[in-house]
């Protein structure tokens, strides 16, 4: 295959050019593999330093570590994890078309793969629950959502798929039933990629992220529901005490309600829908979805992990002033900790 006349592929030859069912190895030219480097290790950088600001924020300033923010935090960490373990492998791979680490760090780097991307779905799933009791339940919100109970949600979100994620690679469930289909159609050397039958890709797709996707929409529909409701009444209320042209703090607060969630929803399904869809699809039309289209999904699911310091603490400015803190070494001042950080 050579495509050199377009100057999008130089020529394709194998990952190992003396093994017998060597993967084929794609060589993209310079000019392409440069800018493609930069752009990676640009979302690179910023997943782990988005990501890095807010856990330093959480564990350093006490008035930060709510059993909300044990969450967030959580969900900081599986995200940078996934920056520093996953994404560098996953950037060679991409680019240079082949894997040289061997059978056994790609099982490992497959594994971790599968359970930082969904315990970060998880995470963001009991982050709508919290958030739902905060704002629809709110007297019952301290009893309900405890540190122990965001702990507990904490340990059932990395242990469930820390079970699942190496349980379904090492154990090979992935491709139970049809070993020999893939064997005969789909392994290579030099190839390190996640293959699904069609009942490991539905189930798995469903489980991870159908029914939290769904429980998100639900959860975030009802909380904006209520959001606005409250906003209505706040301001039926103030306009029997106040002149009507003070009374706009409560549009501002009905349109950041709906601005706030409509980005945490479209962020997430945005970044991650498109690579579930395919995923159900691939098995059902005989695997016929370009490599290379996956593998562009699989990053822009990526750009969840990157966006997620941005929605969920860029836009409160307790973080904010934390970030300018940590940014500016303040943090190394005494009693920094204890610092009071402005709130919303």
């Amino acid at each position: 295959m050579n495509f050199s006349q377009s100057g999008m592929i130089e020529h394709s030859n194998f990952c190992y050019e003396s093994v017998n069912r060597s993967c084929p190895k794609i060589t993209y030219p310079t000019v392409i593999r440069i800018p493609l480097y930069i752009f990676f290790m640009t979302i690179i950088v910023l997943t782990m330093c988005g990501n890095l600001l807010v856990v330093i924020s959480i564990t350093h300033f006490k008035q930060l570590q709510t059993p909300t923010n044990y969450l967030i935090l959580s969900l900081a960490v599986t995200d940078f994890l996934l920056a520093i373990v996953i994404m560098p492998p996953s950037m060679v791979r991409t680019i240079e078309t082949c894997w040289y680490l061997g059978d056994t760090l790609c099982k490992i780097h497959s594994s971790t793969d599968v359970m930082l991307s969904k315990v970060s779905i998880l995470n963001l799933t009991f982050i709508s629950i919290d958030r739902y009791y905060a704002v629809c339940q709110p007297l019952h919100y301290r009893t309900k959502i405890t540190t122990c109970t965001a702990l507990i949600m904490i340990l059932i979100s990395w242990n469930l798929f820390f079970i699942i994620g190496f349980g379904m690679i090492f154990m090979k469930l992935n491709i139970l039933g049809i070993e020999d289909f893939y064997d005969n159609n789909f392994h290579c050397f030099g190839g390190c990629f996640i293959f699904h039958s069609k009942t490991s890709a539905i189930i798995g797709s469903v489980l991870s992220f159908y029914i939290p996707g769904f429980i998100m929409v639900t959860i975030y529909q009802k909380i904006l529901h209520i959001a606005l409701k409250q906003a209505r009444s706040i301001h039926s209320t103030a306009c029997q005490h106040v002149q009507p042209g003070n009374s706009t703090s409560s549009s501002k607060m009905e349109r950041k309600a709906t601005k706030t969630l409509a980005i945490v929803m479209g962020v997430f399904l945005t970044c991650w829908l498109p690579f579930f869809v395919c995923n159900i699809i691939d098995p059902l039309i005989n695997y016929s979805i370009p490599p290379v289209l996956f593998d562009t999904l699989v990053w822009i699911g990526y750009l969840n992990s990157t966006s997620n310091p941005i929605v969920y603490a860029f836009f409160y400015s307790w973080f904010r002033k934390a970030f300018k803190m940590i940014i500016f070494g303040k943090i190394f001042q005494a009693h920094s900790s204890r610092a009071k950080l402005s709130t919303e």
